[in-house]
């Protein structure tokens, strides 16, 4: 697994990541499934162990018990093998986040799952640098002030022209 752990992130796992960080578990949950249904490569079951800790967390601040903890279970099972850090997201934190967020769980039982404190749910980590290279002349583009810019040819799209160009 760690074998694809070097790629970059699609656009529709950053936006998952975000919502994820938002505390918008569901709409976090959405975007990761998107791109877990249009990966076909093994990297998948990374998007897909992320999307269930959306999933784990929703069921959690919903107030659904048994959600949590089987969700819970399948995302441990699906992040399990892979390292610390793959594709610029900290895995092993997430994994440890979960654990606490389990035992905590676990603690209160079904009875008092109203109860459980949701500054729990930590922010994922992740550091994505994107890389773009210029459709004109093949250089390496930069991004600055929500514009990717080419340093060779001046070639120019605005951050939000990155979908039509890169997706």
């Amino acid at each position: 697994m760690s074998d694809d752990c070097d790629g970059k992130l699609p656009l529709k796992v950053l936006e998952g990541l975000r919502l994820f960080n938002e505390k918008q578990f569901y709409e976090s949950h959405e975007e990761l499934e998107d791109a877990w249904h249009e990966e076909r490569g093994a990297i998948r079951s990374l998007y897909q162990g992320v999307l269930q800790a959306a999933v784990t967390y929703f069921h959690i601040s919903r107030g659904n018990y048994e959600g949590g903890i089987k969700m819970h279970e399948r995302c441990m099972k699906l992040l399990k093998d892979y390292p610390g850090v793959c594709r610029g997201i900290n895995v092993g934190r997430l994994k440890r986040d979960l654990e606490v967020v389990n035992a905590e769980l676990k603690r209160l039982g079904k009875e008092r799952v109203t109860e459980f404190d949701q500054s729990l749910f930590k922010d994922l980590e992740w550091n994505e640098k994107r890389l773009w290279i210029c459709d004109r002349c093949g250089t390496q583009m930069y991004e600055k002030n929500c514009k990717v810019t080419c340093p060779n040819c001046g070639n120019r799209f605005d951050c939000s022209d990155l979908n039509l160009y890169f997706d």
